[in-house]
């Protein structure tokens, strides 16, 4: 069974499929630009909303036969809340990596709010990582956006060093979606489309 890769920009996906097919070259594209480089991924040397990468709107499902080991990171919310990956094994956990100053960042910020609340009660949490981002910046955003999940702050990489191999080095934002054991059964390049991401939800809840 192979991994099956659109683009968020096509036609309206429903809820329980993702529609059509892209070309290998595409999904080829997305993996060869995850490496192992922990260095200055995040920053282009200047400031303000410069340092970003959008994606290139591949959004990619994995069967659940194909998926890889289970993911393993920890750290502590702004929140002052630790919180590890193996914690979360049991619930479809849904990862966002942000920072405050991306616009597309901001963009989906309110749809992916809106999706949280949507699935709460079905057992799917969600939960942010934060590439860059003091505590005052990043809570900003989220009183801002009425953000009620909790992030992780990575300054140092060391959570995106974890996740080499499933989020390009600088595309941010960029979103998983993980199963009950651990494993990421799909991910958004780039900004969220709502609808592919609540279609990839409902995929991987229903496992």
């Amino acid at each position: 069974m192979s991994i099956r890769t659109v683009r968020t920009g096509a036609p309206a996906l429903t809820r329980r499929s993702l529609l059509g097919i892209a070309g290998g070259a595409s999904a080829a594209a997305l993996l060869a630009a995850c490496g192992t480089d922990t260095g200055d991924r995040y920053s282009s040397g200047g400031s303000g909303d410069s340092g970003y990468i959008s994606g290139d709107g591949v959004a990619t499902e994995i069967p659940a036969a194909d998926r890889g080991e289970p993911l393993e990171f920890s750290g502590t919310s702004y929140e002052d809340e630790d919180i590890a990956a193996a914690d979360l094994r049991g619930e479809v956990l849904v990862l966002n990596v942000w920072y405050a100053s991306c616009p597309p960042c901001r963009k989906e910020a309110p749809d992916l709010q809106a999706i949280h609340e949507e699935y709460l009660e079905q057992g799917v949490a969600f939960l942010g990582i934060n590439v860059r981002d003091s505590a005052g910046p990043a809570q900003a955003f989220e009183e801002s956006y009425g953000i009620t999940y909790p992030s992780l702050p990575d300054p140092d990489a060391t959570i995106m060093y974890a996740l080499r191999g499933q989020v390009a080095p600088n595309a941010v934002p960029s979103t998983l979606v993980i199963d009950r054991e651990g494993r990421v059964g799909a991910r958004i390049s780039g900004a969220a489309d709502p609808s592919v991401l609540r279609a990839m939800i409902d995929t991987v809840a229903a496992e």
